[in-house]
């Protein structure tokens, strides 16, 4: 998609959200890389809930993209930025409806991902989740774009069941560290990405027991946008 520069300063952004835990994250890291930037948040968690018992993205799920989409661009947005990684193929549909940026939660970290250097024959990725109906989807959608670049890859995939409940629950400490006693799991990898945006804070306590390189998605998230609407970041 060409970049984007004659928006007016500052841009608004739409933040669609599955879940409310990935709300502070990206919020942050807007406010980090690109503080005038406006963003706004639309929330429907209902919609996580229903994937988790159906497992599979419904066409009624896929309506409820589109209108929340429909709804952001309503609201005068200049792109959208979804933080729910286990719904791709919905916002592969919004992104089709749109000339303006519409973006998934982990493309930026992808690329990011794809340019580590493999220790072996093929890239070694490891993806940590704590919403595990996200590793089907994200691992899919990961392996496509390594196929679209040439690259040769492998993706580890590891499931840290409750976090998420008790990061809901408040209890970040635990969270983060379920989170990184994952890390044990993926010694052999060339580069670990934590899957839900609602995690970024425990890279800290991951990085602090690997010596291997663990990527979050808010902060490339939020760079890649600015950069898409022709927008300076901090």
């Amino acid at each position: 998609m060409p970049l984007t520069t004659d928006l007016p300063t500052p841009p608004r952004i739409a933040l669609i959200h599955a879940t409310a835990l990935a709300m502070h994250p990206i919020a942050n890291a807007f406010a980090k890389h690109s503080p005038k930037t406006e963003v706004f948040h639309l929330l429907d968690d209902s919609l996580s809930k229903d994937h988790a018992k159906s497992g599979v993205l419904t066409p009624q799920m896929m309506a409820r993209f589109e209108q929340l989409a429909n709804y952001a661009w309503f609201c005068q947005a200049d792109g959208i930025l979804f933080t729910c990684s286990a719904f791709g193929a919905a916002i592969d549909a919004c992104a089709q409806a749109s000339h303006k940026p519409v973006l998934k939660p982990n493309q930026a970290m992808f690329e990011e991902a794809l340019r580590h250097r493999a220790r072996g024959p093929s890239l070694q990725v490891g993806l940590v989740a704590t919403f595990e109906p996200s590793i089907a989807s994200m691992t899919q959608e990961f392996l496509t774009l390594a196929q679209d670049h040439g690259l040769s890859v492998q993706v580890r995939p590891a499931h840290v069941p409750q976090a998420m409940q008790d990061l809901a629950n408040g209890d970040e400490d635990l969270h983060h560290q379920k989170v990184s006693l994952a890390m044990s799991e993926l010694d052999e990898c060339d580069v670990i990405m934590l899957a839900q945006f609602s995690m970024a804070a425990a890279q800290e306590a991951c990085q602090a027991v690997t010596s291997i390189p663990v990527l979050t998605s808010p902060d490339c998230a939020a760079l890649d946008m600015m950069r898409r609407l022709g927008q300076p970041s901090i």
